[in-house]
């Protein structure tokens, strides 16, 4: 399988591949969303994780097809809260928010879309949109779910299969 899509901080210090089609490309505007982004943006020279419209845009891919391939001992994680099983992913070089990261058995890797260059699937879908900020007004050029959709539930399920499968 060939890599299609690189990740990196904005220094270029730590690098991600990629293979294979993402499972998904959405913009979520949850509430631990939000904060994770913030708290984020708060670190010293930090580029925005949050787009002008309060979304974090993510790429999610398989967890099997994710290769951090330069820079693994610059990543640090982040929690909202002690108890959470969510980490956000940041390249402590610059501070650039990486991915989402999960200590369950979650089968798939959350990457901030901004970290990717060059051609990037569209985004699909925007989630969760009953938290956005209240002066934001959503175009309608995707769909708007207010919570999360069936579409990406079934995506997700599709992937996990496909991975018990080995395809």
């Amino acid at each position: 399988m060939t890599v299609i899509a690189t990740a990196a901080c904005a220094c270029g210090n730590v690098e991600f591949h990629a293979r294979g089609a993402p499972i998904v490309s959405a913009a979520c505007y949850c509430d631990d969303c939000h904060a994770g982004s913030r708290q984020i943006e708060a670190l010293p020279n930090a580029a925005p994780a949050l787009d002008a419209d309060g979304g974090s845009a993510y790429i999610l891919y398989r967890k099997d097809r994710v290769t951090c391939t330069k820079g693994s001992s610059l990543l640090k994680n982040y929690k909202i809260r002690a108890d959470s099983k969510t980490n956000r992913v940041v390249a402590s070089c610059c501070n650039s928010a990486m991915m989402l990261s999960f200590e369950d058995s979650r089968h798939w890797v959350t990457m901030f879309r901004k970290r990717f260059s060059g051609e990037l699937p569209p985004l699909e879908m925007r989630i969760c949109t009953k938290f956005k900020p209240e002066n934001v007004e959503l175009p309608n050029d995707l769909p708007n779910y207010k919570v999360f959709s069936f579409k990406l539930v079934g995506r997700l399920l599709a992937a996990r299969i496909a991975m018990l499968l080995g395809r």
